[in-house]
């Protein structure tokens, strides 16, 4: 049925080809425990729970607070950051020393990152996202325990925490980044920022978070759309200015729907004026069946045929101030793949899922990437994991067609030896570095010790 951004009652909530839909999810979901059938996490020895973070680790991190607690006084940020040598070993360990061993060692399961979904539950009701079910308990202290530790066994050391919303619990957050924090994982955290308060932005830098993902896809909320950052504007301008204390990095994460082109260019105005990165996504249905998804017909977030001229012209505007030097974490290449994406046309690419990337859902059971959440397919779970080569190349055929990945498409690069080498060699990775992903933490325009 190709790739769909409309739901015509006719066809089917999701975009995969049924015969795929149906081999990995061919049992109904179970309503007492979400979108997929009983867990199958091998039963732990004993419970682990999480050791209690000591606040503060860095109480001299602590100056000057008060100061930045006024929000009378705007964020300015400067010319140019600098950056303290333990955040860029921090970003090395994290993503260059693991993806080197996966090159030397054999075999092809080399986790880079993790998908730790500690939620999937959410305080939001975003129209677009199916990714929560409030019925659903979170992920347990032993659960998320064992899986960092089994990951740090794998040599994975990027660990991106998930939901939902992960901070419906922020103490178990604070517990989760402290833990991962200093057994040397780069920890990515995403939020909506509602519950993301001052006192949360200071535990959770303090533990030592690397980049917070601030998702937001609107100025004021909208209808579908409650991401929005006015109603946060305090708690921005608070991330903002701890960045420089803590070191971690902060980017603007949007999603492009029918009804937020001038939002859209808003907040890529705001970013820059307050030197964060921004990173852009085009809406897109389920690709699997969701039976706790809400608003799978009349959505009035989905791009429908008649959107795409004024999306295209969006995506003009975007590249224009990529190219003026916005920091921005897509390439230009892949702002320009967005419209044949959103065409339903999207060519085999080499997705790496299941191999050097995963998800961990909340009951510890496994999944090569986050489309896949709701699929009672066996891959196994922390620990046992089940993931084959051969399974996935052939799932891959189809899925692949139907999925735009940032990550997966950066990872499905860093793989093809010819064009890594060459990019290299040409000066493109460091360019990239540089400018690309700046609002990751990779980006490092001044460096002091």
């Amino acid at each position: 049925m190709g790739t769909q951004f409309h739901s015509p009652d006719p066809q089917p909530s999701f975009r995969l080809d049924v015969p795929l839909q149906s081999l990995l999810q061919p049992e109904p979901a179970a309503p007492h425990l979400g979108p997929r059938p009983a867990p199958a996490i091998p039963p732990a020895r004993e419970l682990k729970m999480l050791p209690e973070p000591p606040f503060p680790r860095h109480p001299e991190l602590l100056e000057d607070r008060d100061a930045d607690l006024d929000d009378s006084v705007p964020h300015r940020p400067p010319s140019k950051r600098t950056w303290k040598a333990q955040h860029v070993y921090r970003t090395a360990r994290g993503w260059l020393f693991p993806y080197l061993r996966s090159r030397i060692l054999p075999g092809d399961f080399h986790p880079l990152i993790a998908y730790l979904f500690t939620e999937w539950k959410c305080n939001l009701d975003c129209h677009y996202c199916w990714a929560f079910d409030n019925r659903v308990k979170g992920m347990t202290e032993d659960v998320a325990r064992r899986s960092i530790d089994w990951l740090h066994g794998t040599g994975c050391r990027v660990l991106a925490l998930m939901g939902g919303e992960p901070l419906l619990r922020p103490q178990f957050v604070h517990k989760v980044i402290d833990y991962a924090a200093h057994r040397g994982f780069w920890v990515y955290l995403p939020t909506n920022a509602r519950l993301l308060r001052p006192d949360v932005i200071d535990r959770v830098a303090d533990a030592g978070v690397a980049t917070v993902n601030f998702a937001v896809d609107a100025v004021d909320e909208k209808p579908g759309l409650p991401k929005a950052l006015n109603p946060v504007r305090k708690h921005f301008n608070y991330l903002c200015k701890r960045q420089y204390k803590y070191g971690y990095s902060i980017f603007f994460n949007m999603n492009i729907c029918r009804n937020n082109h001038d939002d859209i260019r808003e907040l890529t105005e705001i970013a820059h004026a307050n030197g964060i990165a921004t990173d852009y996504h085009v809406n897109e249905s389920p690709m699997l069946e969701q039976p706790q998804f809400k608003h799978a017909r009349e959505n009035e977030t989905y791009i429908r045929p008649e959107d795409w001229p004024e999306v295209d012209k969006l995506i003009d505007w975007i590249i224009e101030k990529k190219r003026a030097g916005y920091r921005m974490v897509d390439s230009v290449q892949r702002l320009e793949e967005m419209r044949a994406f959103m065409r339903g046309h999207v060519d085999p690419w080499g997705c790496r899922a299941g191999q050097n990337s995963l998800i961990i859902r909340v009951d510890g059971t496994l999944a090569p990437c986050f489309p896949m959440y709701s699929a009672s397919y066996d891959w196994g779970a922390i620990e046992a994991h089940k993931f084959e080569t051969a399974q996935l190349t052939e799932m891959k055929k189809t899925c692949e067609r139907h999925c735009f990945s940032t990550l997966n498409s950066i990872l499905a690069f860093a793989y093809k030896d010819a064009k890594t080498i060459t990019y290299a060699l040409r000066g493109g990775a460091t360019h990239d570095l540089l400018h690309s992903t700046a609002g990751w933490g990779f980006g490092r325009p001044s460096l002091r010790a």
